[in-house]
């Protein structure tokens, strides 16, 4: 069997109405919140503490900043990094370049002087819009920077009276507010907001012209520039309205935890909120006691999350003060969610936790469980309508495996990049015959449901046996006194690698190797039981809570010389 001849089980299993095949509209991307402001303009778009906006002021500003970036000299294809945390500055931004027919490039705001010159660098970014408590690191780097104009905002900036003059007396109290210069290449954000009504909005081409160059997290390398094009990110958002077809039909308020500089959270949180109209509430930062307050407070519906933001809401020993009936759906995704975890959160919420699947490279989501369907626990669920899967062998990935056999997740679909920035040779080794592949090792079922089993860049190779490192992961977070875990394969003389396992300790329990390593005999062949347990306080994650099992891996083989040398 070829792979373009593969059968298509999941079909047999979307919720009723739901259309394997779509009929896409080519749009530029800021056509889905013009639309939204036409249909629903009085419609609150953003919360943010005591300031809020609707839907056709958010147009309205977005247009006045697309023609304060023509002013300022934006041209259709150049680069502008947006370096924020989830703020309206950051909405705002996001659909005012797109306007302008910028290229966003989105940065996280917690990256180091090293990364923040890859990314500018890389893109060769012109424009910058950041906050001004990143000044000191920003302003260190402009000499080595291509950046031509900075525009800085401050929080206060989306802050009503009385709270926007509490702040400013706040941070003049503790010195926190830097001291800026502004000058012709160093802009207030206010100047982004005058009053222009020349706007002619860009009209790219949706099907070649990128809208976003957004870097992946670089937890397996050098992080590269995806190109996502509007039809690109335009078909994902067509996919989500379609299969997740009751969120359209009603008023929805997303309370949105995820970053907006990560590419789910950008997509789940401003695009896809955006385009059914529903109220979006950012969050700067991730606190679990926040987060109880605004869910008790101002009763959002639903709750784009990921298993470590799951995870740290449970632990909270107050929970219980809080009312979190509003929320009828959370969407899990960047990272595998324990089925323990859904069971727990499900049991204290009532929601619905909808576990799916994407990455970057396709815009990003690929599959999800049904709406209203059957739901597997712990698998991705069903590809997207007009997107194929299909599992291959890990050798050469030519062969489609049957159903239960594993090997590589391989994806095609309209929501696929264009590939990557200036990196012909690996865009290459990822797209093969239309084909994307994700370098995720998998298995489909008979009914068309896939499971992810490991990264390919994970598998842990013992005694000649393959090691799936999540399967053991799953078994540890069944201790009732685990509150998180992850296992890595390290080098050993004699078996090639060994499973060891890091594991973070729930509040005031005290847990040993040997009764980690009882639990898992109860539970696991031998071979996959750890040789190794280390208790941390915390395990390294990226900012959307993925556990970066490549720094664990790195910790270790940087023993290895010491170690080698003690022997």
């Amino acid at each position: 069997m070829l792979i373009d001849e593969i059968k298509r089980p999941w079909l047999k299993h979307y919720d009723p109405g739901i259309s394997p095949k779509l009929h896409y509209e080519k749009l530029p991307l800021y056509e889905f919140l013009d639309r939204t402001a036409q249909k629903y303009p009085h419609r609150t778009a953003i919360i943010f503490n005591n300031w809020k906006i609707s839907y056709k002021k958010l147009k309205v500003l977005t247009d006045f900043i697309a023609s304060n970036l023509k002013k300022q000299g934006l041209r259709p294809g150049d680069r502008i990094a947006i370096i924020l945390p989830n703020l309206p500055q950051t909405i705002l931004s996001y659909w005012g370049a797109l306007k302008a027919g910028g290229v966003i490039v989105m940065t996280n705001p917690l990256y180091m002087e090293k990364e923040i010159l890859h990314h500018f660098n890389d893109s060769q970014a012109k424009f910058l819009i950041t906050l001004d408590l990143l000044w000191s690191k920003i302003n260190k780097m402009l000499p080595h920077l291509p950046i031509q104009k900075i525009f800085i905002t401050k929080i206060s900036d989306c802050l009503k009276f009385p709270l926007n003059l509490l702040y400013k007396i706040k941070t003049t109290r503790e010195k926190t507010s830097p001291k800026i210069k502004f000058s012709s290449q160093v802009i207030p954000w206010k100047t982004l907001l005058n009053k222009n009504n020349k706007s002619i909005k860009f009209r790219p081409n949706p099907l070649n012209d990128i809208a976003l160059l957004q870097y992946t997290g670089g937890t397996t390398g050098v992080s590269k520039g995806v190109m996502l094009t509007h039809y690109n990110m335009g078909t994902n958002i067509q996919q989500c309205i379609h299969i997740l077809h009751e969120m359209k039909n009603e008023k929805n308020t997303f309370l949105a935890i995820l970053p907006f500089f990560h590419i789910y959270g950008l997509t789940v949180c401003v695009n896809f909120a955006t385009a059914i109209g529903a109220t979006i509430i950012p969050m700067p930062r991730f606190s679990p006691l926040d987060v109880l307050k605004i869910i008790d407070k101002l009763k959002p519906t639903i709750f784009p999350s990921a298993p470590s933001i799951f995870t740290a809401i449970l632990q909270q020993k107050n929970l219980q003060k809080f009312d979190l009936s509003s929320i009828k759906y959370c969407i899990s995704g960047s990272a595998p969610i324990p089925v323990e975890l859904i069971e727990r959160f499900k049991k204290l919420t009532g929601a619905e936790i909808i576990e799916g699947y994407g990455l970057t490279e396709a815009s990003p989501i690929t599959h999800l469980n049904p709406l209203k369907g059957k739901k597997k626990y712990g698998s991705i669920g069903l590809p997207f309508p007009d997107t194929d899967a299909c599992i291959v062998d890990m050798e050469v990935g030519t062969v489609p495996l049957p159903p239960g056999k594993v090997g590589e997740l391989i994806i095609k679909g309209p929501q696929v990049m264009k590939g990557y920035w200036n990196r012909p040779d690996e865009t290459a080794n990822v797209l093969r015959n239309n084909w994307l592949y994700t370098g995720d090792i998998a298995y489909m079922d008979e009914e068309g449901y896939f499971f992810i089993v490991d990264r390919k860049k994970d598998l842990i190779i013992s005694g000649g046996y393959n090691i799936y490192p999540r399967e053991i992961d799953e078994v540890l977070y069944e201790h009732p006194k685990v509150k998180e875990a992850v296992t890595v394969g390290i080098p050993s003389p004699t078996r090639g690698e060994i499973v060891k396992a890091y594991i973070v300790p729930k509040e005031g329990e005290t847990i040993t190797k040997a009764e980690i390593i009882k639990f898992c005999k109860e539970k696991l062949a031998n071979y996959k039981v750890p040789r190794q347990v280390e208790f941390r306080k915390e395990l390294p994650k990226t900012m959307v809570g993925k556990i970066l099992r490549r720094a664990l891996k790195e910790e270790e083989l940087k023993k290895l010389p010491k170690q080698q040398k003690e022997s």
